[in-house]
């Protein structure tokens, strides 16, 4: 039985993780419509500045304060410069567009770092594991359950308890009802993608200690948040949460009954949900 209790908890870890990933994806789309297949190529920055960080005798906690941010201004300078001149496009602009970002975004990590993968040590006090009686886990992916959990509080805070909030979940009903109140609607563009490229910088960051870093983890880090936000609903916070967590766990619990088919169960869980919910599971009909 602790072999499951271990997995579900597990689950619970790698969830929130795709939480990370996906929550970014679906704040940009539920404003601006726009689908940014970049997405994972920010994650995949986010884990290689990590390591970078650390190489150069940086605290892995000064790496996770900091590269976030570094990699949020990035993505706030690129929507600024590039992307936001494709908004009113077709959604195939905006997939060429991303895809050559992601595609420039990852052949320059191997010309700077190499195409062989990197580990990163987690930090020193969070390395061995935590013991309950017969149940024992590590301590860095027991952290980063706890750590994503106070994050995703205090994002839903700022979604839900700000004015800054406020004006994206309006925006994402109507942009010109934003503009009528006199809110400076490319700002908040420009802020809302840079937050959504900082979080999953921030999944980068937190995964690098678990999975190290290599060049393609961008390209499964997209596919994963394509199967979150559908299940969950697209353009939702809660809907990110409960997508990221339900694919979490039954890709940690199949990896035990059924290995080889561990990945495939996730894009099968993903089928259930829309044959029953088309709109996923907390998405808006």
């Amino acid at each position: 039985m602790n072999v499951y209790l271990l997995q579900v908890v597990n689950g619970i870890g790698i969830g929130m993780l795709y939480f990370l990933l996906a929550v970014g994806m679906s704040i940009i789309f539920g404003l601006l419509r726009f689908v940014n297949f970049a997405h994972g190529a920010f994650y995949l920055l986010g884990a290689y500045f990590c390591y970078q960080a650390v190489e150069w005798g940086l605290d892995f906690w000064v790496a996770l304060a900091v590269v976030p941010f570094l990699v949020g201004f990035v993505g706030w300078t690129l929507e600024r410069v590039v992307l936001r001149h494709v908004y009113d496009k077709a959604h195939e602009f905006h997939i060429l567009l991303t895809v050559g970002l992601a595609l420039i975004i990852q052949e320059g990590v191997i010309m700077v770092w190499g195409p062989i993968g990197e580990n990163v040590a987690p930090p020193d006090m969070l390395k061995g594991v935590v013991m309950w009686g017969s149940f024992i886990y590590p301590k860095y992916r027991l952290f980063v359950i706890l750590f994503t959990a106070v994050f995703a509080a205090a994002l839903w805070w700022l979604l839900e308890g700000t004015r800054l909030g406020s004006a994206v979940r309006a925006g994402s009903e109507s942009t010109d009802m934003v503009s009528l109140l006199g809110i400076n609607v490319t700002q908040i563009f420009s802020l809302t993608f840079g937050l959504g490229v900082a979080t999953a910088a921030l999944a980068g960051v937190l995964a690098a200690p678990i999975r190290g870093a290599e060049p393609f983890m961008g390209l499964e880090a997209l596919a994963i948040a394509f199967v979150v936000v559908v299940v969950g609903g697209m353009g939702r916070f809660s809907g990110a949460l409960v997508g990221g967590l339900l694919i979490g766990i039954v890709q940690s619990l199949m990896s035990t009954l059924w290995p080889q088919g561990a990945q495939l169960m996730i894009y099968v869980a993903m089928g259930a949900v829309l044959l029953l919910r088309p709109h996923g599971l907390l998405g808006r009909g």
